[in-house]
Parts: structure tokens; sequence; C-alpha cells
């Protein structure tokens, strides 16, 4: 057997398929130019849950109930059946709203809509999809396989499934603007938007939601402002409040590649679970080393082709050796 020139076919294929460079991380995705989004500022946040109400309106979920507690949805955390829900932090005697210590604060959860989703990176199947004119990330159950992969390249724990149903979906917040509900697509805002009566959860693009939340944070404490209800660039209507003592940080802006969902407060956001991320995504990171592995599993498809050209080769050489000696 030429071994030799079995070495030579097999390396330099391998040098093709697996250059230095698709080891290489991709960089972060850009946020969609006419990116949507809301920003959420727990300083202005009452507890009401109307936005929770109001989200399960729009997408026709019913009420969590817990033990007695008949009167209103008592929801903890997101699930199957929860798709937007408002957790509370408390400190020592929790007198004082937004105030760190012995006091409390209202925080919204629900999907971010990441610019650099990790839920989309991770997907085999396109279940998983962001939208490239308006950011929002969206799923599709008619290519779903079910495998959950989304759950686990979520860093937010946003994507639920549903565990107790016989084929079993990915439930998750789209925004308002999936198949049966379409609100942005019909110029509404947001349901949570709409229905939050302090204008806690403000819908808008993403560009004009981050110039809002930097404005705020520019703003002296104590000093009056008017804070719009609603949509952004057409608000219900205004409200007066002082400026709280903001966190000069807003969650979203860079975290992970950004967030068209941002997040502002007077508390440290590592006190209100947030998870602590860079700003690099873990998505552009982990596609360049899923290629390169995946480049470097031809390598033995790769060889056994190589092989057997050879042995083929040796074979048809024997023969024609053997006949030509008869």
């Amino acid at each position: 057997m030429k071994r030799r020139d079995f070495i030579k076919a097999t390396a330099a294929s391998a040098a093709v398929v697996c250059g230095p460079e698709t080891a290489l991380a991709r960089p972060n995705l850009e946020p969609a130019e006419n990116a949507v989004g809301m920003l959420f500022d727990s300083t202005l946040c009452v507890g009401c849950k109307a936005c929770v109400s109001k989200c399960k309106e729009v997408n026709s979920m019913p009420p969590v109930i817990e033990g007695d507690k008949l009167s209103w949805d008592s929801a903890r955390d997101l699930s199957p059946k929860t798709l937007n829900v408002i957790k509370v932090y408390k400190d020592g005697t929790a007198e004082s709203k937004d105030q760190e210590v012995d006091g409390f604060c209202f925080e919204k959860r629900s999907c971010m809509h990441c610019v650099d989703p990790g839920c989309v990176s991770v997907c085999p199947v396109t279940a998983m999809r962001r939208d490239p004119l308006t950011g929002i990330v969206t799923y599709h159950a008619d290519a779903c396989i079910g495998c959950r992969n989304c759950m686990v390249g979520c860093p937010y724990n946003v994507p639920q499934f549903e565990y107790d149903e016989a084929f079993g979906q990915i439930q998750k917040c789209q925004m308002c603007n999936q198949a049966g509900v379409e609100r942005i697509n019909n110029g509404q805002m947001t349901g949570c938007a709409e229905a939050c009566p302090t204008g806690a959860t403000l819908f808008g693009t993403r560009k004009e939601l981050l110039k809002e939340a930097k404005q705020r944070m520019a703003m002296k404490e104590g000093e009056i402002y008017n804070y719009p209800r609603g949509d952004l660039s057409k608000p219900d209507h205004y409200h007066e409040k002082a400026i709280p003592a903001y966190q000069q940080h807003i969650w979203g802006e860079k975290e992970a590649g950004g967030t068209n969902v941002m997040h502002i407060s007077a508390i440290p956001f590592d006190k209100l679970g947030m998870p602590p991320l860079k700003e690099r995504s873990s998505a552009s990171i982990a596609e360049g080393v899923q290629h390169s592995i995946y480049n470097y599993l031809a390598l033995p498809a790769i060889a056994l082709a190589g092989l057997s050209f050879v042995i083929r080769k040796n074979i048809n050489e024997d023969t024609e050796d053997q006949g030509g000696n008869s």
C-alpha cells in the first residue's frame, strides 16, 4: 500500500476543511435597524400585575392559582402558562421602595428578545427565529422537534416547555407578534405596555427607548420628570414623578450582545436576579467552536474515503500484475 500518497491526500483534504480560521468566533450580531422593544423601569412599577393579566388575555392563557388565592393570578415565575411575571425584591424591613437596604422593588420577567439570541443559535431546526426587521424572537411550533435546546441556550430561563402535554410545545413571550395575535404588525403596542398604568413598561423602537433611558439617568435625583406611558412614539399620557437614584446601568444595552427589552432600576441588577453576562454573546463564541467541531468530524469520513481509494487502486494494480504474469 502506498502509505505516503494516502497521508498526503488526507492531510490536504483536512487542511481545506479545517483551516485555522474556523475556530475563530464571529462578532456579535448587530441590532436590527428598526428593532422594536420595551423599556422596563422598576422604579415606576407598583406591582399591580396589570401587565400579567393583559398578557394572558392577549395570549389566551389561564390564570395560575395557588392555594385559596382565587381572586388574582398568583404565578410566581415564568411557566408554559405565564409569559410575563412581576417578581419582588425585598431586603430587611422592606420599608422604602427602590432602596437597596431595608427596601423593596418590583422586577419584571419576560423574554428579553436578545439581539444575538442563544435560543436561535442552538435550535437545530429554526423553530426559534429572529426577525431581521424588528428583532423580535419568535417560536414556530410547526418546525419544533421538542429537543429543548433553546431552554439551555437562554441565560434568562425564558423558554418553557409544556411537560404536562402529550405533544408539548415551547412557550415564551413573542412580543405580541405571533400567529393569531400580530399586534405589532398591525401598528399596535404590546399588551403589557398598553395595560401598564404607570409606564413602567414602555413600548417603542430600541433606539428611542435607549435614548429615553439615558435621558432619565442623566437627570438629577429629585428632579421632576414627565414619564410617558404606552408607546413612546405616541404616549397615552405623561405623569410627573421625581427622578430616583438610578443605577447607572441600562440592562440590555450591551449584555451578551444586547437585548431589545431593556431594564433600568435603583437596585443593582445582580440583586434582582439578572445573570452575570459579559458583552460578548455566548452564541458568537459557541458557533465558532461548534463549526470547528463539525468540520473536524468530517476527518474520519475523509480518511475512510482516502483509504478506500488507495485500497481499490492497489487491488486494481495487483489484478493487472497478476493478469500480465499469467
